[in-house]
């Protein structure tokens, strides 16, 4: 199923509808400021592993999630104040920051270091599906077996529409992917360079 959301001014009842999939245990891929993601809510464990097998993903490498405002950060991660004042200057935005998680964070996506990716994206579809939710919504970048990033979402409805409960149409998007960097013991390290500029940072 695909649904057409306006990425400006998301039509509440559609979002209502698209938050009713994922409190049903479901999974959607949906636009974000940066590329397609497909996620389910952080709190559906057997969603998550079904993305594990959609992806085909090692469980080694943790999926990020998106969350409504820095308020809901500080819920799922430990934010010291440097952690804080940077994020509150790029967020939202086309980051991705690796924080101690907290123990809201299921154990499923936590790698042996219980380290976390967290995005606020620049995105009135994302940010009003994490507020109507209520917590946080699984994030990775919609891509075919061999990697390559789908930006469309007639195409990527076609090529992975079995595979999910939703497709939101957000129109065609980009293909450059999220800045992910650590905040990890208030050392900032850059991990991948990405759409968000990171040249405070190096």
């Amino acid at each position: 199923m695909i649904l057409s959301i306006n990425n400006e001014n998301p039509q509440p009842r559609l979002i209502r509808r698209a938050v009713q999939i994922l409190r049903d245990g479901g999974i959607i891929i949906y636009p974000t400021d940066t590329v397609y993601g497909i996620g389910c809510s952080l709190l559906n464990k057997k969603g998550i592993e079904k993305i594990y097998e959609i992806k085909r993903r090692s469980r080694k490498k943790p999926f990020s999630f998106i969350c409504a405002d820095l308020k809901d950060i500080s819920q799922y991660a430990q934010v010291t104040n440097y952690a804080y004042k940077t994020m509150k200057r790029l967020l939202p935005g086309p980051y991705t920051f690796i924080l101690e998680a907290s123990r809201l964070v299921p154990k499923i996506l936590l790698p042996k270091r219980k380290t976390t990716g967290i995005r606020v994206p620049d995105s009135r579809i994302c940010l009003s599906l994490a507020e109507e939710l209520g917590h946080p919504i699984i994030s990775t970048s919609v891509t075919t077996e061999e990697g390559e990033i789908l930006s469309d979402p007639f195409e990527i409805e076609k090529k992975l529409g079995h595979c999910v409960d939703l497709v939101i149409d957000g129109d065609i998007l980009g293909t450059e992917q999220s800045s992910i960097i650590s905040l990890l013991d208030d050392m900032p390290e850059v991990i991948r360079a990405g759409k968000g500029d990171v040249d405070d940072f190096i």
